[in-house]
């Protein structure tokens, strides 16, 4: 193993209400504080009751998915701790992933070997 799954990230225009609108759905703690992210205007959060934690984040300009048409797809990534977040960057590129975003420090960014974006968080 060489991560834990952290959240679900869904990119969308208004962060903290499709939070809420998940909360009314899922129930749950909306911007519950947690250690692993800063809460601020484009980053919200949702804790549901069973412990998955899914993240909203506000992208400019942002165009809804139109599935199943291709022309605008699904558009989410998935945040994955890590105890070593150097030693998972040198698991993830062996296994044929390819770093998109170094730059952060504490996270970085990767695409799968189809092209979906996800972050390895250390902690």
């Amino acid at each position: 193993m060489i991560a834990e799954l952290q959240c679900v990230v869904l990119d969308c225009a208004a962060p903290r209400e499709l939070a809420g609108f998940y909360r009314s759905v899922l129930g749950g703690d909306v911007d519950r504080p947690d250690p692993r992210w800063s809460l601020h205007a484009d980053w919200s959060t949702l804790h549901t009751p069973g412990g998955l934690v899914l993240c909203f984040q506000r992208v400019a300009d942002h165009r809804p998915p139109t599935w199943p048409d291709p022309e605008r797809p699904q558009q989410f990534h998935l945040d994955f701790g890590v105890a070593d977040l150097d030693a998972a960057h040198e698991q993830v590129l062996a296994h044929g992933a390819t770093l998109l975003d170094d730059a952060a420090g504490h996270w970085r960014v990767y695409a799968d070997p189809a092209g979906h974006p996800f972050c390895l968080v250390g902690h």
